[in-house]
C-alpha cells in the first residue's frame, strides 16, 4: 500500500527537513530543538517550541515560518494552518523571504505549479544573499513529489552549501540535497549528498534512516536493513528509523515484525494526531486492523483533515462494514481538495460495491453494484495504482473473507483462549498454527483463512502454511484464492521436501488443473501429469486425465 493512499512511506522522499548543525546559524538554539522534533517526526511538541517562540517574541517573523513550515512537513500537510501562520509572518515582516517561500510552498502543495516562477523570484528578489533562504527555497521543491522541480532545487541547494560553507554546512541542507537527487531519480548523488551529511550530522540515526530509504527505493534490500539497523544501533529512539523498519517488514510481509515496529515508533515519536493518523495507516497497510482502528479512534476528533474519512473508510471496509466505509469514502470525497483524491479512491468505492453485491437481494441493485465494481477497479488498476492488490482484494470480498466474518463464525474456547496469546504476541507462530488449526476443527473457515495468512507472514517461506491456506480457501468456496494459495505452495517446496511432501503436491496440482480444465485444457494436461507423478493412484486425477485427453 502507498501513503497518501494508506500508506507512501517515500511521499516526501524520506523524513523531510532535518536535525541540521545550527548553531553557527543567526538564529537560537530553541529554534535548533524545534528543527531537531521535526527530524525526529515529534511534531506536537516542534509545534509547541515554535509557538513558545512566537510567544516569546511575536515580531520575529522567521518564528511564524518555522511553525507554519511544520505542518507542511508533517505527513498529512494542513495547508490552512501552515498558510495562516506564513501570513502572520509576513504581518511582522512584510520583507520576509522565508514566509514568502512558504506561500508559494502552499500553492505548490495544492498543484499550482505556478509557484515555482514565485519561488525562483524570491530568491531573485533576496539577491541570493542568505544561506536559509537558498535552502527553504530548495527544500519546498522538493517537499511535494507530483509538484517538485528537483533540478532547481538542486541549483538553489548547491548555492545554499556554498553560501554556507564559511561556518560549517548544516547536516539539512545535505539532506535536501540528497532528497533532491533521488526525486530526479539519480541514487548516486544522492548518496553522496548523505555520505557528506554523515560528515557532519549530530544525529547519525537521521541520515542511516535516510540512506536506509534509498536503498529500499533501490530495491537493494540488503543494504537497506544494513542501514536501518545501523541508524536504531546509534540512536534506539529515533522513531523515523523504526518507521523505516516498518516499512521495510511490510514489503517483505513480516507483520508481525511491522506490527513491533509500529508499536515503537509510536513509543518515540509523539502524541502530534497527525503523526497518529500516520501510524493508523501503517498498521492498516500492514493488515492490522485492530490497532489500526483504535489508533484512528483516538485522534478521529481531534484533526479536521479529510483524509480521516478516507483512513476509517478503509478500516471499516477491511472489516466488511461496506455501508460504513461507503458512507466515508463518500464524506472523504465531498470535503478533500481535488488535488488530493487518488485512483485509489476508485478502487477501494469497487471493493465496496462488490461487498454490498454480495448481499444485495434487488437483482436490479446487485447488477448495478457489479457494473460499478468493474468499472471502478479497471480505472485504479488502468492508473497502476498499487494501493492494494485489486484482483486479489476482489477475490477476498467476492469469497466473504474479512475480519467481521471470522468473528460471526463458530468458536471455541480454544480459540479464544489462543486469539488472547496472540494478541499478547503477535509472532507467536506456535499459537498461530494452533489457532488456525482449531479454527478448521470447528469449520470456521474464514477464520482459518486469515490466521494462515498471517503465519505466512511470519513465516513467508514455510510451505505448508500455503498449502492449509489453500484448503481453507477451498471449503470457504473461494476456488480462486485456493488456486493462488496452492500455486505458491508448489513454488516453495524446496528439493529435500519433496518425498515428505507427495500427497499434498499430488492434490495440490490436480486442483490447479481441475480449475484449468475450461480455461486453458494444454496447460490443465499437463498439471494433472505432475499430480499422478507424485500420487500415481490418485484416482479423481486419473479420472481427469481420461477426461482431459479425450
Amino acid at each position: 500500500m502507498k501513503t497518501d493512499n494508506i500508506m507512501n512511506v517515500s511521499k516526501k522522499i524520506v523524513l523531510t527537513a532535518a536535525i541540521g548543525f545550527f548553531a553557527n546559524l543567526s538564529f537560537g538554539q530553541s529554534v535548533q530543538d524545534g528543527i531537531n522534533y521535526v527530524d525526529s517526526q515529534k511534531y506536537a511538541k516542534a509545534k509547541q517550541n515554535f509557538t513558545d517562540l512566537i510567544n516569546k517574541d511575536p515580531k520575529d517573523a522567521s518564528n511564524y515560518f518555522y511553525l507554519g513550515n511544520t505542518y507542511l512537513t508533517q505527513f498529512d500537510p494542513n495547508f490552512n494552518e501552515a498558510q495562516d501562520n506564513f501570513n502572520k509572518g509576513l504581518a511582522a515582516d512584510p520583507k520576509s523571504y522565508l514566509n514568502k517561500i512558504g506561500l508559494a510552498s502552499v500553492k505548490l502543495g495544492k498543484g499550482d505549479k505556478s509557484a515555482i516562477a514565485e519561488i525562483q523570484q524570491i530568491v531573485k528578489d533576496s539577491k541570493e544573499r542568505d544561506a536559509e533562504v537558498l535552502f527553504r527555497a530548495g527544500e519546498a521543491l522538493t517537499l511535494f513529489e507530483k509538484n517538485s522541480s528537483p533540478d532547481l532545487a538542486i541549483t538553489f541547494l548547491n548555492k545554499a552549501v556554498e553560501k554556507a560553507q564559511k561556518n560549517g554546512v548544516p547536516a539539512n541542507y545535505y539532506y535536501s540535497l540528497g532528497d533532491a537527487y533521488r526525486l530526479k531519480k539519480d541514487p548516486g548523488n544522492a548518496m553522496s549528498a548523505y555520505d557528506k551529511a554523515l560528515e557532519v550530522a549530530k544525529s547519525k540515526a537521521s541520515v542511516y534512516t535516510r540512506m536506509g530509504t534509498l536503498w529500499m527505493a533501490a530495491q537493494r534490500w540488503q543494504q537497506a536493513k544494513e542501514n536501518i539497523d545501523k541508524a536504531i544501533a546509534v540512536d534506539p529512539t529515533y522513531a523515523p528509523a523504526y518507521k523505516a523498519l516498518a516499512g521495510f517488514n511490510i514489503k517483505y510481509q513480516k507483520n508481525a515484525e511491522a506490527t513491533q515496529n509500529l508499536i515503537n515508533y509510536t513509543k518515540y515519536a509523539d502524541d502530534d494526531p497527525y503523526t497518529k493518523l500516520e501510524i493508523a495507516k501503517l498498521y492498516f497497510t500492514n493488515e492490522d486492523f485492530a490497532n489500526a482502528k483504535t489508533t484512528l479512534d483516538s485522534v478521529f476528533d481531534k484533526v479536521d483533515d479529510p483524509i480521516k474519512y478516507r483512513l476509517r473508510a478503509y478500516i471499516q471496509y477491511g472489516d466488511g462494514d461496506y455501508t460504513g466505509a461507503q458512507q466515508n469514502i463518500e464524506t472523504f470525497l465531498s470535503k478533500a481538495e481535488k488535488s488530493r483524491i487518488q485512483p485509489s479512491d476508485e478502487g477501494l468505492q469497487g471493493l465496496i460495491a462488490a461487498g454490498m453485491a454480495k448481499d444485495e437481494k434487488d437483482a436490479a441493485k446487485k447488477a448495478q453494484l457489479e457494473a460499478i465494481t468493474q468499472q471502478k477497479i479497471a480505472f485504479a488498476k488502468a492508473a497502476k495504482d498499487e494501493t492494494l492488490k485489486w484482483d486479489e482484494e476482489l477475490a477476498k470480498v467476492k469469497g466473504g473473507i474479512n475480519s467481521a466474518s471470522v468473528d460471526q463464525g463458530p468458536t471455541s474456547p480454544e480459540i479464544e483462549a489462543l486469539k488472547k496469546k496472540i494478541v499478547e504476541n503477535p509472532s507467536d507462530t506456535d499459537s498461530l498454527y494452533k489457532l488456525a488449526t482449531e479454527y478448521q476443527n470447528v469449520q470456521n473457515w474464514n477464520g482459518a483463512v486469515l490466521t494462515w495468512g498471517k503465519m505466512i507472514s511470519a513465516l513467508p517461506d514455510w510451505a505448508p502454511a500455503y498449502y492449509s491456506q489453500g484448503y481453507a480457501y477451498q471449503q470457504a468456496k473461494n476456488n480462486d484464492m485456493a488456486k493462488a494459495s496452492y500455486e505458491k505452495f508448489i513454488s516453495l517446496v524446496k528439493p529435500a521436501e519433496i518425498e515428505a511432501s507427495k500427497p499434498s503436491l499430488g492434490y495440490a496440482y490436480f486442483f490447479i488443473a481441475f480449475m484449468e480444465k475450461d480455461t486453458d485444457p494444454e496447460k490443465a494436461k499437463q498439471d494433472v501429469a505432475k499430480s499422478l507423478e507424485y500420487e500415481p493412484t490418485y484416482q479423481d486425477a486419473i479420472n481427469l486425465q481420461k477426461a482431459l485427453n479425450k
